[in-house]
């Protein structure tokens, strides 16, 4: 966002429409209907004390003691109901910014696991970075903002209205002087700070959220780290990028003062103003004491209702910031009603990249490092897509495989079934495409050509290279992905006997035992935890990926025996030689896209 136009609020409404006019809507009306009410209530009551405040001036000048009494029980009367209204409408804007977050957030929350998009964005996506702090903290931001904003909006016009007819009946040329002060100071104010505080937020933003990553990084790494002895590398990364956000902010910060410099002097003259205009009728008796006070409430009042943009611009500025890593999170999750909108053209956007890397390499002190990645993504609608048809069984049909940037081909023209109820096993030279190709068969990659024909995902069951420990109690980790299904305590124990684990339950605490399992478990303590997955859930088809590569020959003798015995038909990546004893068919990929399938039972068929 590099400045404050149409295509900002745009933008806003695309991601707000979908509350206000969804599900929840005529909740959402309805509070903001009561907020209007209790607005409404406590301006016209703002009147009155204004009013009634100059009265007592007024009465105490010309020493009228039953005026000012009287006056002050109505003052009193006044604040009665004002301090309710006040508050109440306080609370309710609160609650309504709640709910509209909570709606919001499960809205993204939905979105971001829809699909596998979580994935598809940390792997295609690297300009949609911390997607966990737009969930977190920028929808927070945007519904608790865009609600304040819009009701210091309306509450604005409300005391223009109400205060400018008093303002009117003491002094015209002070309304007339008062427009045009605050619309020239809301042009000068957008004009000369809006780009560059717009643009230094945004960074802000990203830089503080590369910054908690990197802490959060290290705690999810503590140990490898520990044993490379890498603390002063890690300290080294955690500091860069920590001074990439303290130069970023000393930048932010010395445009804020540029900016308090001059809303400061800017604001100072509603104090003196009504004093001067209104003095010489005092003098001449033609109006009381008390209206010199009533005319500089009224004023000032007046004044900072028409100057809300002078007065929030740095908050104004962090709210557009907001706004924009919102809407292209919204974007990448392809939100129904978010339309691709271009802020810049092609030009202007290469500009920006020029003037990001100009800043970072600004506060780093070095030039910016450049991936070769930055700008390879290429246009795919054209591209040719994996087609992946239903099945029984598992076959792969005239399959190419290519990198999701279609740059290079790891698997050519390869065909390929699997018999049920038997195993086979992919090997091959590291970064070959063994794994790639498993991703393939998950609907993760589609980029190549052919046609894989799979059972619906819910029969197949996926046991990743890196074990993955969920939050969560030990019959979680047990029965993950399916957790809600009931198994009763004596099928989990005889699961973790099966897999050497017999101890786990009563070494921690009973299967309800919720553990950082990740921390408490080794990695060979993982993958057999894992593999008591596939014993539990006993889905049709198993995908293991270096499953047993963190055990010993006769555990993994062990497992696979068991596998054996579930009639599950499984496919397995891996490098040791033990593993073709537990496999019928083995495939074998090389280095140039080729591939070998060996079978006892079959002629050995190559590419």
């Amino acid at each position: 966002m590099e400045r404050f136009n149409l295509t900002g609020f745009k933008r806003f409404w695309a991601i707000a429409k979908s509350y206000w006019f969804g599900d929840e809507k005529w909740k959402a009306r309805g509070l903001l209907l009561l907020i209007a009410v209790f607005l409404l209530g406590y301006t016209g009551l703002s009147v009155v004390l204004n009013n009634k405040r100059g009265v007592l001036i007024s009465a105490l000048s010309a020493k009228d003691e039953a005026r000012f009494w009287e006056t002050v029980l109505v003052f009193i009367g006044v604040l009665v109901a004002y301090a309710p209204l006040l508050a109440g409408y306080d609370y309710l804007q609160k609650r309504l910014g709640l709910e509209w977050r909570r709606w919001l957030t499960g809205r993204f929350v939905g979105d971001y696991f829809r699909d596998r998009a979580f994935y598809d964005i940390q792997q295609f996506q690297p300009d949609i970075d911390n997607p966990d702090q737009r969930i977190a903290e920028d929808v927070k931001n945007f519904t608790q903002q865009s609600l304040a904003l819009l009701l210091v909006v309306v509450s604005s016009v409300l005391q223009v209205i109400a205060f400018s007819s008093v303002l009117w009946g003491i002094s015209k040329s002070l309304v007339g002087f008062l427009v045009l002060y605050a619309v020239v100071g809301t042009l000068v104010t957008v004009l000369v700070f809006g780009q560059p505080l717009v643009r230094l937020n945004f960074e802000q933003l990203k830089r503080e959220a590369n910054f908690r990553f990197s802490l959060v990084r290290i705690r999810e790494n503590a140990e490898a780290i520990a044993f490379y002895r890498g603390e002063a590398q890690e300290a080294n990364q955690v500091n860069n990028r920590f001074m990439a956000a303290f130069e970023n902010f000393k930048r932010l910060i010395i445009w804020e003062l540029n900016l308090n410099v001059l809303t400061n002097a800017y604001e100072f003259i509603p104090f003196v103003l009504p004093a001067i205009v209104v003095a010489p009728a005092v003098f001449a008796g033609d109006l009381e004491v008390g209206k010199v006070s009533e005319a500089q409430g009224a004023f000032v009042r007046v004044f900072f209702s028409l100057n809300v943009v002078v007065a929030r611009f740095s908050e104004l500025t962090s709210f557009g910031a907001g706004i924009d890593r919102l809407y292209g999170f919204a974007e990448a999750l392809n939100h129904g009603e978010i339309e691709s909108t271009k802020l810049v053209d092609s030009k202007n956007k290469d500009a920006a990249k020029a003037e990001t890397a100009k800043t970072e390499s600004e506060s780093e002190g070095t030039a910016p490092e450049l991936t070769g990645l930055e700008d390879t993504e290429p246009e795919t609608a054209d591209q040719p897509k994996i087609a992946i048809a239903t099945a029984d069984s598992l076959a792969l049909d005239n399959f190419t495989l290519q990198t999701p940037n279609y740059q290079r081909t790891l698997v050519e023209n390869l065909s390929i079934a699997v018999p049920d109820q038997s195993g086979l096993l992919i090997v091959g030279p590291s970064g070959c495409g063994k794994s790639s190709l498993l991703r393939a068969i998950a609907g993760l990659w589609q980029s190549g050509s052919g046609t894989i024909h799979r059972p619906d995902l819910d029969n197949i069951l996926f046991l990743p290279q890196k074990p993955y420990m969920v939050l969560g109690s030990l019959r979680d980790q047990l029965l993950y992905p399916h957790t809600r299904q009931d198994v009763d305590d004596t099928a989990l124990q005889a699961a973790l006997e099966k897999v050497n684990l017999a101890d786990l339950a009563d070494r921690f605490g009973g299967f309800d035992a919720v553990k950082e399992w990740g921390a408490v478990l080794s990695l060979g303590e993982q993958q057999r935890l894992t593999f008591a997955r596939i014993l539990l859930n006993q889905p049709k088809f198993a995908i293991l990926d270096e499953a047993t590569s963190a055990l010993d020959l006769a555990n993994e003798a062990q497992l696979y025996e068991h596998l054996r015995h579930t009639g599950t038909t499984f496919v397995s990546v891996g490098h040791r030689e033990s593993l073709h004893d537990y496999h019928q068919t083995t495939l074998e990929l090389g280095e140039d896209h080729t591939w070998i399938i060996k079978s006892p039972d079959l002629a050995v068929a190559n590419s």
